[in-house]
Order: structure tokens, then sequence, then C-alpha cells
């Protein structure tokens, strides 16, 4: 692999602990004080086998579905690291830490070393070795959801088994729990709960919030006809439904959920049911039919339709940020989410699109995170790397061995 850069030397490889943010060092004083011996020996954030950093540790996950190959792409390095080998992957998807490669006959774990824990006030950043996890079984259409307890992994058939997150985190998948029941959608592990969607007969389904054996604990009122795409935000859990949305969210250990209405009869094939957006964004966004993009502000509780040229992929770092759009052309196109204005888009074309576009192979993504987005290029073996805040420049481009149709970021 090789790297070309628009913008001078690689970025500097990892920081030193030391820079920890002063935010986290202010609350390690407050909680230890200068008489607890144990600040010294722990300190805070600790996590045993991994370094902690004072940025953002991004690798990308890569799959050639064609030849089964598998990379890691260090973001802060340049360095790729080889993997093991996986016939008839199919899909690549992620919880931030954990890739989950989905094939015709199970879905292989690979913990990619670099993860982030959330503490609210401020964040902490870690680093570690890259590990094979483990087989899960179930084929395509399996769902996985996870946050920092809970992993739960939702078959085709809606049957559901919990992990614990403890177990993954260790290097091994452990025992997981069977859910009782089945569900309509994927079982998404939230607030120390579950939040799942259960039907009964040819009824809308309704929001089930479970504790992590599975009784259910709370059933707020609900409706959601062909449930389809979910996404976690830091305003609650989006649930995609035919009429718009529903969020669910938790106060003060009391569960609602709240419906996100499109405002209009909008057909089937136009319905948002993929999101993709920044981890911890409260923005979304979805295909609108072939030609528009949705974005949803879970903030505003606001559906805007964008009109763009024919949509490949899209994506967006949230309020403030460009609406990420790479078209059938092969460029990535920048719009004003509130306004709909199309305000840049690279030159030259970045990559060849066609064929993905037409569902002949799996299409280009774009995964984005608090500073740049990453946009694969399988028929050209590279990624490259935008800077969305200037006007699209493209930062770096990673030459690669592999054709990356299949991409993934953790670290955020």
């Amino acid at each position: 692999m090789s790297v070309r850069s628009r913008t001078g030397p690689l970025i500097p490889a990892l920081l030193s602990a030391a820079l920890l943010t002063a935010g986290c060092a202010g609350q390690e004083d407050a909680e230890s004080g200068p008489e607890d011996p144990s600040s010294s020996a722990t300190p805070h954030g600790y996590v045993e086998g991994a370094t902690e950093a004072a940025e953002q540790q991004s690798r990308l996950l890569l799959g050639d579905p064609g030849t089964g190959d598998t990379r890691v792409l260090d973001l802060i390095t340049g360095k790729i690291h080889d993997t093991a080998r996986r016939a008839g992957v199919t899909e690549l998807t992620t919880d931030g830490r954990f890739g989950y490669f989905h094939g015709a006959d199970g879905t292989h774990v690979l913990d990619s070393g670099a993860w982030m824990v959330d503490h609210g006030d401020h964040v902490h950043y870690y680093r570690a070795k890259i590990q094979e996890v483990g087989e899960l079984p179930g084929g395509p259409g399996t769902s996985i959801r996870s946050d920092a307890g809970a992993t739960a992994v939702t078959a085709a058939d809606g049957t559901a088994d919990v992990h614990s997150r403890a177990d993954l985190e260790k290097g091994t998948l452990g025992t997981p729990a069977r859910l009782p029941g089945t569900y309509a959608g994927p079982v998404v592990p939230y607030a120390e709960h579950l939040i799942a969607l259960t039907r009964d007969g040819d009824a809308p389904a309704k929001v089930a919030v479970l504790d992590r054996s599975g009784k259910r604990v709370a059933a707020p009122e609900s409706e959601c006809e062909d449930p389809r795409g979910d996404a976690v935000t830091r305003r609650g859990v989006v649930l995609g439904c035919a009429d718009g949305a529903l969020l669910v969210r938790e106060d003060d250990g009391t569960f609602t959920a709240e419906k996100i209405a499109y405002g209009e009869d909008v057909p089937k094939k136009e319905r948002a049911a993929r999101f993709r957006h920044r981890p911890d964004s409260s923005t979304l966004t979805a295909a609108a039919g072939g030609n528009a993009v949705w974005v949803l502000d879970v903030t505003k509780r606001a559906w805007t339709r964008v009109e763009t040229g024919p949509v490949v992929a899209a994506n967006t770092a949230g309020e403030g940020s460009p609406l990420l759009v790479l078209e059938t052309d092969g460029a990535l196109h920048g719009y004003d989410m509130s306004t709909g204005e199309e305000t840049a888009v690279t030159e030259p074309l970045l990559t060849d699109v066609p064929e993905a576009a037409t569902g002949e192979a799996p299409a280009p993504v774009i995964e984005v995170d608090r500073s740049r987005a990453y946009l694969n290029d399988p028929a050209g073996r590279r990624v490259y790397e935008i800077d969305y805040n200037d006007a699209l420049r493209v930062a770096r481009t990673f030459d690669l061995d592999v054709r990356p149709s299949l991409m993934a970021e953790t670290g955020r």
C-alpha cells in the first residue's frame, strides 16, 4: 500500500497519553484528590491491554467479496494490516469497535483494536491489537447492534441472542442468552435495556422495552407500520416506519415513543430504509428514492428532502456540515442541508460506480467522523480521505492491494 497526500506528511503517530484532555484530567483530580493513593496506580479511564490516546484512533475495515481478502487500514499510522480471508462475505457492519463480516453461513467478528468510551462530558480513545474473535451463526439478514454492555444478534426469522460485550472484548463470543419470542426488526441495546419491535399478526409493530434478559419492562404507546432502518443517537433510538420514524427515548428511567412524521404521503420506494450518520450525531441521512436524500434532524423533529443527482451513497457529519452524496457520475457532491443548494463537487471524478449503483456489486459507502470523510473506490483499489469542511478537498489517497468493496470505520 502507498499513501498519497495533498497536504504534506502523514498525521503523526499515536499521541502520548500525557496529552489527555484537560476536562478528563480535571474530573480525575476531583474524583481522586491528593490523598487518594490509588490515583497513580490506576489512571482514570484505564483499560487493561489498551493504550489511551488524546485523539480519535480511527481504523478502516476493508473487504473484497470477490477474493475474500480483508484488511485493516490504520488512519493514524497509515499502515495496513492483513486479516483472515473470509470467503462469501457480502456485507460489513460495525458498532464502532468490532467489525461484522456477514456471509451466507454466518458472521465473522473482528476486533479492530480501536474504540472510544463516552463519559458524557469527555471521551476516552483507545487502541489495542487487532484480533479475530469468532464466528456467529446466522446468514443473510442477520442484524447486530451493540452498546457498552451488550451485543444483540437478531436473525432474519426474528429470533435474537444477546452476548456480553465484556466477552467480546476478551476475544471470545461467550455463551449468549436467547431472548423469548420473535421480533419485527433488529433488537437495539439502549440505556441499559433492549429496544424491540413486536407484532401481533398483521397489525403494525409496537415498541417493547426489555431488560437484558428479555423481560418486558415497558411498552410506550406506539405504532410502526413496515419497520425498516434504525439508528442510535444522543436523542434516543430512531426506528424507520412507513409514515416517518419513531423516536424512543429514556429520561430518568421512563421510556417514551414519539412519532416524527414525514408530513406527506411517501411512496414505499422513496421511504427512508437505511440510515447513515456520524456516530453520536442527531442528524440522519437516507436515500429518498433514486434522485434525492432524506435528512432527519432528530433534535428539531423534522424531515428535509434534498433533491440531488442519482444517489449511490450519502452521509453527513451533522448540523453545520454539508450533506455528502456520491452520485452515479463518480463524483462526491456537497449540499447545504437547509437550502438544498449544491455547494461543492470533487474534480476529477473519484470512482467508477455505475456497476455498483445497479446492484451488481456492493455500492461504495461514505464514512464520516468529526473532521474527515472516507470514500472507497473498489475499481481503483483505493480509499479517499476527504476534508468536507474545505470544499471536499482530497486530503489523502490510500492505494491498496485489494478491491475495498466493503468498508466500515471504527475508533469513533
